[in-house]
């Protein structure tokens, strides 16, 4: 992913596969100009109460859109792939999980959201009188989303805002926004005119003067704790959000685990898209009298996994994202092994952007690899 201008005038960015480095495509940026004129689309939309949507109208919308992305859902896993560098068979899954999104987005608008009587008759200033309630569009929306599910992660963030009625604005990671491109074209496709849903792929000042901007009344945000908290404190009054932040996840194994059963999981929620997933599993703290045998059948399983190009058929654990990502985790991992860690298996670089799957046995608890999420 690299950043350049064209001319002193037109600022463009190159998305390239984190594996090999090679360009995928060159697609324009957009600047602090193009952020206020799709903003002032937005709020003219949302203020145009004539013309809202119907439930009947989005809902049309929504199935003609999950239709559009099952008919390229490998065309999705592939690009998944190859801009994100996960695996083609975990990129498949992450396809079919973006269609059911938008499944549970239609069910939720069709049964789910509706309108409540509310008792009345009980104080005299009540007597004769009805009173319900109905749900309508909180407004403009911002989305700032996440590179390690480029489509699902989109579709949960844009998805809902749709189906509500909401004008949304999303900004996709700098290093996978291929795919929210094209989900957003199939959107149009399947009958959202443009002011109602935009992409826009920007430099980080302008996201921020984006999100901080009075004129929106929701913030979506995935990714870091430390980004999303600051954001949310430049918020303006009034304005909501909802953070989706990572963390350093623990699983707990007691000595009553079927060991056979549980590796399997342990190894897939540990290296699932090579642990780049605010969920993956990052410590396991397992009853003393199986912890080493634990770790050492663990170890085993990591030492035979396929690393490599997320866009082979064989491969189960691709690249990190950028080249820096590998550095950064080998220097924690050798300062765990420094400060005490068994190093059971892995611990090197594999390549500038591939890194051996590592497990370490007993690290210090105040160990890098123990406290904040790699």
């Amino acid at each position: 992913m690299k950043a350049h201008t064209q001319k002193k005038t037109v600022l463009t960015l190159d998305v390239s596969s984190p594996f090999d480095g090679s360009l995928i495509r060159t697609i324009p940026m957009q600047g602090s100009d193009d952020a206020e004129a799709m903003l002032e689309k937005a709020v003219a939309c949302y203020r145009n109460r004539d013309g809202w949507l119907e439930h009947h109208e989005r809902i049309a919308i929504l199935e003609k859109l999950a239709i559009s992305i099952e008919s390229e859902a490998d065309d999705f896993a592939l690009l998944i792939a190859q801009e994100g560098g996960k695996p083609l068979t975990d990129a498949r899954v992450e396809v079919a999980r973006a269609i059911d999104g938008i499944g549970l987005a239609i069910k939720e608008l069709s049964q789910v959201m509706r309108g409540e009587e509310i008792p009345m008759g009980y104080t005299l200033a009540a007597t004769g009188r009805t009173a319900f309630t109905t749900y309508e569009p909180i407004g403009v929306v911002v989305a700032i989303s996440a590179f390690n599910h480029p489509l699902n992660l989109i579709v949960h963030q844009v998805v809902p805002a749709i189906a509500v009625g909401c004008p949304v604005i999303v900004k996709p990671a700098q290093t996978t926004p291929l795919n929210c491109i094209r989900f957003v074209e199939l959107v149009y496709e399947a009958g959202l005119s443009e002011e109602w849903c935009q992409y826009i792929v920007c430099d980080n000042d302008v996201a921020e003067k984006l999100v901080t901007d009075s004129r929106i009344h929701f913030f979506t945000f995935i990714g870091s704790a430390k980004v999303g908290w600051m954001l949310r404190s430049k918020l303006a009054p009034g304005v909501r959000c909802a953070l989706e932040h990572g963390g350093a996840a623990p699983v707990i194994v007691d000595d009553t685990a079927d060991l056979d059963t549980v590796i399997p999981s342990l190894l897939k929620g540990a290296f699932y898209h090579a642990g780049q997933v605010c969920v993956s599993v990052q410590r396991v703290f397992a009853a003393e009298s199986i912890a080493a045998d634990l770790a050492q059948r663990l170890a085993e399983g990591a030492d035979k996994l396929k690393v490599g190009d997320a866009t082979k058929e064989d491969t189960e654990v691709g690249p990190l994202i950028l080249p820096g990502e590998v550095e950064r985790v080998h220097t924690w991992v050798t300062e765990a092994v420094h400060d005490g860690a068994q190093l059971l298996t892995g611990g090197k670089k594999l390549s500038d952007t591939t890194y051996a799957p590592t497990v370490l046995f007993n690290p210090p608890m105040d160990a890098k690899v123990s406290t904040l999420e790699i």
